[in-house]
């Protein structure tokens, strides 16, 4: 599986570095804009990824902002629904609002902060990510 971590924090994408690196390759940006290009990159490159978390409070462009970011690059190359990326919003966001945004906006799972490892594996587990 081919990862992407966007998390400005450096103890937590440390942590979800070696947590996510046990299910493959793991690239990590630390704000939403460098996502966005390395979301970009990797499609350019015909290897997309399977899996992106994005933390929602990061510099220069927000969580929400690069979602917005990957789905529209999906939407430019007829990226279907069905073949979208999965995207995981982990954040300590955890308020209606904020939950309803990103859903609103096309992630997949919304995970809070602090990450609890047995939960975010069940949503790997849900997502066909990962073996049951």
């Amino acid at each position: 599986m081919k990862i992407l971590l966007a998390e400005d924090d450096f103890v937590t994408r440390k942590f979800m570095t070696n947590f996510l690196s046990k299910y493959g390759e793991c690239d990590v940006t630390v704000d939403g804009m460098e996502a966005v290009d390395a979301f970009m990159m990797a499609l350019e490159d015909g290897e997309p990824y399977d899996l992106v978390c994005l933390d929602i409070m990061m510099p220069v462009m927000d969580g929400y902002q690069a979602l917005v970011g990957i789905r529209n690059l999906e939407k430019e190359r007829n990226i279907s629904a069905e073949d979208a990326v999965k995207v995981i919003m982990a954040t300590a966001l955890n308020d209606e609002k904020n939950v309803k945004m990103a859903f609103d906006l096309g992630c997949t799972v919304y995970s809070g902060k602090p990450i609890d490892q047995e939960k975010f594996e069940q949503a790997l587990k849900k997502l066909g990510l990962i073996d049951q």
